[in-house]
């Protein structure tokens, strides 16, 4: 069996190094069929002080599903919604869509990298509809992973976008010519206000997070720095606020040597013996085991070599 490293660890995959179920895949598609199945049709009959527990009434599409801001909303429906769905049908294309084009984006990025984007995408639609819904006048409640699934239509588009894809498995279009209109009919139906009971503005809210996360992804925004630049500013200040809260003088700690137990200042020309004693303690306990002095003089040393 073939092994592959994406996002960490070793992990099988079968099909000459392609899995048509990878886990995230998988554990979406079951998870999704369950809640429909003990949402919509197990616990539909059963009450609980009078009130329904299942069904498009019950008490759990009352808590789970996501509702306008200050009719029924809780912080948590902007998770759950996505797992949640109207009837077979709505369950179906919503799970067909992220097997077809995210089985791909999976097996590339990997699972955990995958599954946050996917979940990334369900916040967006999540924030949208949230942002729309009362301009629309709309209090029904909303159900679904559209949102997360037009996410993944995004990235499969924007990384494959010659990719044939075979309507009625007949007609090959490009994928980004399929997308595109795809798009462009939500953000027409969404637009005009059409009351077909879809939330247009959810699936475009996952879309356009997509798109961004993509833009980043493909280099065209410079995402990433942004984020270091960001996060190294939100450090600074906390390191800062933790400072002002010292009382006294702080002195300098002092590091030893792993083996010796001698005073190792940072001015110290470092030895070959030193480093092996550091790698000898990382093939030991890892990485995370290393002092920071240590993982300085590694730096260091590191950068010597190249």
């Amino acid at each position: 069996m073939a092994y592959y490293r994406v996002d960490g660890p070793y992990r099988p995959r079968s099909f000459g190094g392609f899995s048509f179920f990878p886990p995230v895949i998988k554990m979406l598609l079951i998870t999704n069929a369950a809640v429909l199945l003990l949402v919509g049709y197990i616990l539909a009959p059963f009450t609980i002080a009078g009130y329904l527990l299942g069904g498009g009434e019950g008490l759990i599409t009352y808590y789970l599903a996501l509702w306008p801001i200050g009719t029924n909303f809780w912080p948590w429906q902007l998770f759950t919604y996505m797992f949640m769905h109207g009837d077979l049908w709505h369950l179906f294309f919503n799970m067909l869509a992220v097997w077809m084009f995210g089985m791909e984006l999976e097996n590339i990025w990997g699972s955990k990298r995958f599954l946050i984007y996917y979940l990334l995408c369900g916040l967006g639609g999540a924030f949208a509809n949230l942002a729309v819904a009362p301009m629309l006048g709309q209090v029904a409640p909303t159900v679904g992973a559209s949102g997360a699934v037009f996410g993944v239509l995004i990235a499969f588009g924007m990384l494959f976008p010659d990719r044939p894809i075979y309507i009625y498995f007949l007609l090959p279009v490009k994928a980004k010519y399929l997308i595109a209109v795809y798009i462009g009919l939500e953000l027409f139906y969404g637009v005009t206000g059409t009351p077909d009971g879809v939330a247009h503005f959810a699936h475009l809210g996952g879309a356009a997070v997509g798109f961004v996360y993509m833009l980043g992804e493909l280099g065209l925004i410079p995402m990433r720095s942004w984020w270091y630049t960001l996060k190294g500013d939100l450090k600074n200040s906390f390191s800062q606020r933790q400072a002002s809260n010292r009382s006294g003088r702080v002195q300098d700690a002092r590091f030893y040597d792993i083996h010796s137990g001698k005073p190792l200042d940072s001015d110290q020309e470092v030895n070959q013996e030193v480093i092996d004693a550091i790698l000898d303690k990382i093939s030991t306990g890892g990485y995370q085991s290393l002092t920071d002095e240590e993982k300085r003089i590694l730096n260091e040393a590191s950068k010597k070599i190249h």
